[in-house]
């Protein structure tokens, strides 16, 4: 027998041993078709079994399916038993304290859910799990509402239809950092194979009150906090600004026009296509609000409403898009960037806050725009960095409020915002609030949001940012993305385009690289797979795999100052031609690489 042919032999066994192991004989069914199929060997078994989902900090996120390189029950049995031995070596009085289980509208979420708390209730572990679909904001408040001692969220938040995925938050309601991802993933490794997973009957466990449901007063104290982030609450004109909201088919709707009505908004227009939760995501190709088309109903209806704010949330709610009028754009409306909305609402938050005194603190992730760092040092607020992922942000905040500081606004480009300490978790509900609140009292003011950002660029410098992703999927380009981190180390360009390197962050290695004198600095952030590189005359390079989907991003960033008298387009112009000179440059860098 050849070694190919005992390699698909041994695939074969595999896979029919996975089969005897599973619990759900709807995966047991369609491994068995993926066996019966003549190709089987070549392509689709080969990628199911190419190793096994890795658990790390962003959880679990994956393409449905059977297998244990896909999101199905038993991986997150497997997953769930993990989490359970984890928190019984090192949670504290985890039994009592329980886990808050929220989950969205995806397919089998709710399946998922059920599964985490039944195997948290055999090893006796109380579930708080809710009863129907739960934005992921409202996840993470209802873990530090209840005390909890943990949290998953079933989502797998603005990927495509085909996926779903498990996040976990540790008890200060941030999503886990490490050691607590090494904890669980260590017990992954050691469980037992599905079908020995022990699991409660769900009704057994609800008679038991090892599986309860989470109180009402979970979502009226988040609303109530949401409301208490009011800085300008709205006018009575205020209260009339034509809003149009989508929830783009997710869960974060309800929730959404509650916290509106409370804070006043009278008018405030749903996409009624895109309302109510639906896992297929049928208007769009893919659910999430940065993707080309997927805003388009939203703005077909802010056309016909005369809307002067269109807000999206992506399906789980914990990000936020953000458009308004303009003459200029085919659709009527500009959809402003992640940096746009998070410069404009950290803006706001520091300059209008009624409590502007001493010891506040902003944060944003490496690879958003430096310009709210600009913002705080002139306005004497303390400004920080983190590693990209909220879970950097949040941790990061709660360690600062340690040392006496109040954290008071984070974001990261990719349309993440939090105001305030409500959720340790980017939260895209009360972001929405916010914005509008901020819209509706720029409007009083006379201004719009175009104009305010026009102001903030003239008294703070102009930044464009751009982002270039490269998609390899599959378990080879998952390698793939891995050669070309290490060969642009390796390459260690002095030059990029027309740009003299700088420095060479590599936050690997955790130092800095200093151009021409070779003097090397220590990063103290965590260890993590990215390379910036700083340029003369103040430009930045990031490089980074992302850590939920098979793609490498390069982010850009470009500042130049506008002159008096001198139109934001024109700085604007000049500022995008040395960004298509820098992208092409680098990523033509990347592309020879491979």
């Amino acid at each position: 027998m050849s070694e190919s042919s005992e390699s698909q032999a041994d695939l074969r066994a595999r896979a029919e041993r996975y089969i005897q192991d599973d619990v759900d004989p709807k995966s047991q069914e369609e491994l068995r078709a993926v066996l019966a199929a003549p190709d089987h060997s070549r392509t689709d078994l080969a990628d199911r079994f190419a190793g096994s989902l890795e658990f790390g900090t962003a959880g679990l996120r994956g393409i449905l399916g059977a297998g244990p390189n896909r999101m199905n029950r038993a991986v997150v049995l497997r997953t769930s038993y993990g989490l359970a031995k984890a928190l019984l070596a090192h949670g504290k009085d985890a039994r009592t304290r329980g886990v808050a289980i929220g989950f969205d509208g995806r397919h089998m979420s709710r399946e998922f859910a059920e599964d985490t708390a039944c195997a948290l209730a055999a090893q006796g572990i109380r579930a708080h799990l809710f009863e129907d679909f739960a934005p992921t904001p409202l996840t993470a408040f209802a873990v530090g509402a209840l005390g909890a001692a943990a949290g998953v969220m079933v989502t797998a938040s603005h990927n495509p239809r085909e996926y779903n995925g498990y996040k976990v938050y540790w008890e200060n309601a941030a999503q886990i950092i490490p050691p607590a991802d090494s904890w669980i993933a260590k017990e992954i490794a050691s469980a037992p194979a599905a079908r020995e997973v022990p699991r409660m009957p769900i009704e057994r466990a609800r008679v038991e009150g090892l599986v309860v449901a989470v109180p009402a007063a979970v979502s009226r104290s988040y609303l109530d906090r949401v409301h208490a982030l009011s800085i300008h609450a709205p006018t009575s004109e205020g209260r009339a600004l034509p809003i149009v909201y989508t929830p783009m088919h997710g869960v974060g709707g309800a929730l959404a026009r509650e916290a509106f009505a409370r804070a006043g908004f009278s008018t405030v227009s749903f996409v009624a296509e895109q309302e109510k939760p639906d896992g297929n995501f049928p208007t769009v190709a893919f659910p999430n609000p940065e993707e080309k088309g997927a805003m388009d109903l939203s703005f077909a209806l802010a056309r016909k409403t005369g809307a002067q704010l269109v807000l999206a949330n992506d399906p789980d709610a914990d990000r936020l898009a953000v458009a308004v009028p303009s003459k200029e754009s085919p659709t009527g409306y500009l959809q402003l960037t992640g940096n746009q909305v998070g410069v404009a609402l950290g803006h706001y938050v520091l300059t209008q806050a009624k409590d502007r005194s001493a010891g506040r603190v902003v944060l944003v992730s490496i690879v958003s725009s430096p310009l709210l760092g600009v913002i705080a040092k002139k306005l004497g607020v303390l400004y920080d960095e983190t590693l990209t992922g909220f879970k950097w942000i949040a941790n990061r905040a709660m360690d600062l409020e340690r040392e006496g500081k109040r954290f008071v606004f984070g974001y990261e480009e990719a349309l993440g915002y939090t105001v305030g300490d409500v959720v340790r978790d980017k939260d895209g509900i009360s972001a929405a609030v916010i914005a509008a609140e901020m819209v509706a009292w720029l409007r009083d003011e006379g201004r719009t949001l175009q104009e305010e950002l026009d102001a903030i660029h003239r008294t703070y410098g102009l930044f464009v940012s751009s982002q270039v992703n490269i998609t390899r999927p599959g378990a080879t380009g998952a390698e793939e993305i891995r050669g070309i981190m290490a060969r642009l180390r390796a390459a260690n360009p002095e030059r990029i385009g027309a740009h003299q390197v700088a420095v060479v962050r590599d936050y690997e290695a955790q130092t800095a690289r200093h151009r021409p004198d070779g003097r090397t600095e220590v990063l103290t952030l965590p260890k993590s797979n990215v390379l910036a590189f700083e340029l003369s005359g103040g430009s930045r390079i990031i490089a980074r795999p992302s850590g939920t989907e098979p793609k490498i991003k390069f982010y850009f960033d470009v500042r130049t100052d506008v002159a008096a008298g001198e139109p934001i387009k024109a700085a604007e112009a000049r500022a995008s031609a040395e960004m298509s000179e820098l992208s092409g440059a680098f990523v033509g860098l990347a592309q020879a690489q491979t």
